[in-house]
């Protein structure tokens, strides 16, 4: 049976909650006959992603999704590209905050998704829950995790395909929030994820039609 890793963070910045990890704990364990497995991630530079690599090493799983929360953002935004760098407005959990450095010092600039972003991302649309492409992960732990995550990939297991993906606020976060600060459900976000997979594990990779531009 295939198998999927799908990584949440713990809360930070002051939050009680983490909106990737909420939706992720209340995914199906099995999406399209691959097995899922979750794991809870800490927000703290260079440490989560050592969580995730390990978590690689041990479950050779097939897909690995990283999910983050993007406070701010109106949609569920699978990220396109990770960069080699690190530059935090706040603090890690761990009081951590570096600026300028890079991740991998002898590593590429970039690394680009190998899950079909974009269909994945038409998918949820289609399905009734707001997602965007996003071009920019930012440079706090979750870009350092989605980098870290398309290294790993990449240098050790080459048939692994991997992203990352944001998700805003969750409703209840957004009680404390100025009046317009967007949100979702943690159902919608959870089912957003749930789509999002089911389309990864069908599809390797993003193919368009010229005709339609319809993606598959």
């Amino acid at each position: 049976m295939p198998t999927i890793l799908v990584t949440g963070f713990q809360p930070f910045g002051g939050e009680k909650i983490n909106p990737a990890w909420e939706a992720i704990r209340v995914l199906p364990d099995s999406i399209v006959g691959s097995k899922v497995v979750k794991l809870q991630i800490p927000v703290v530079f260079g440490v989560g992603a050592d969580v995730v690599s390990t978590a690689i090493d041990h479950i050779n799983p097939d897909i690995v999704l990283c999910v983050g929360q993007a406070g701010g953002r109106a949609k569920i935004t699978p990220e396109f590209v990770g960069i080699n760098y690190r530059d935090a407005r706040i603090p890690d959990n761990d009081g951590n905050q570096p600026h300028a450095q890079r991740i991998v010092e002898d590593g590429p600039d970039a690394y680009f998704a190998t899950l079909p972003v974009r269909a994945m991302t038409e998918a949820m649309n289609e399905s009734g829950i707001p997602a965007a492409l996003s071009y920019t992960a930012g440079t706090y732990v979750c870009n350092d995790v989605m980098y870290s995550m398309l290294h790993v990939l990449a240098t050790k297991y080459p048939n692994a395909r991997g992203a990352f993906m944001h998700v805003p606020f969750a409703t209840e976060q957004a009680t404390k929030q100025p009046v317009n600060t967007a949100s979702l459900p943690i159902e919608v976000m959870a089912r957003g994820l749930e789509v999002a997979l089911s389309v990864a594990v069908k599809h390797k990779i993003d193919v368009t039609s010229e005709s339609t531009g319809t993606i598959y």
